[in-house]
């Protein structure tokens, strides 16, 4: 317990293991149930980027042995050919344990990886008050043919600007492969 008399999280962040895939297409499809902003296949969407070769990175959150939240990020494309770009999402916690800063946790670590990558930025379709704590802002001059230009966000991660628009993997909207 914290002099505040929280639990302390016990949370610990790695990459994704072969044998998680179960519990995280498990874990992301309950995170997403039920929620207005869902598209109802993100549990779909690691899958099909990890069938596809594109599941560039994948972390879990782990309390003991239960997986209780995790993070892709998959390469993206710019128009201007620049890279490497990255995409964040999706980001899932368990129902029982959000508001935890476990999505945070996760969120900040894969930030740190893809920055020690030489990542010029990140981008991602989602809430942009939740997001701008991240440093996150809307890109409405780079959002993709097939996203909302009010939930398109980019932060910038090295030298330059992000100059065309970007264009997330097919599998975020496919059902079968190209």
């Amino acid at each position: 317990m914290t002099l505040s008399g929280d639990p302390v999280l016990a949370i610990i962040v790695v990459p994704e293991r072969v044998g998680d895939e179960a519990a995280i297409y498990a874990l992301t499809e309950a995170a997403f149930e039920g929620q207005p902003h869902a598209g109802g296949n993100e549990h779909d969407v690691i899958d099909r980027l990890r069938e596809r070769g594109q599941l560039w990175l994948s972390l879990v959150a782990k309390d003991g042995e239960e997986l209780v939240g995790q993070v892709t990020f998959s390469l993206v494309t710019l128009s201007d050919g620049s890279s490497p770009w990255f995409g964040l999402g999706p980001v899932s916690v368990l129902p029982s344990r959000q508001r935890e800063g476990i999505g945070a946790q996760l969120i900040l670590a894969g930030l740190d990886k893809i920055t020690k990558e030489g990542a010029l930025g990140c981008v991602l379709t989602g809430n942009p008050v939740y997001y701008q704590r991240f440093g996150f802002k809307l890109a409405p001059a780079n959002v993709p043919s097939r996203e909302s230009a009010d939930y398109f966000q980019l932060k910038l991660l090295g030298a330059g600007q992000a100059k065309g628009c970007f264009a997330f993997h097919s599998a975020f909207y496919s059902v079968f492969p190209e």
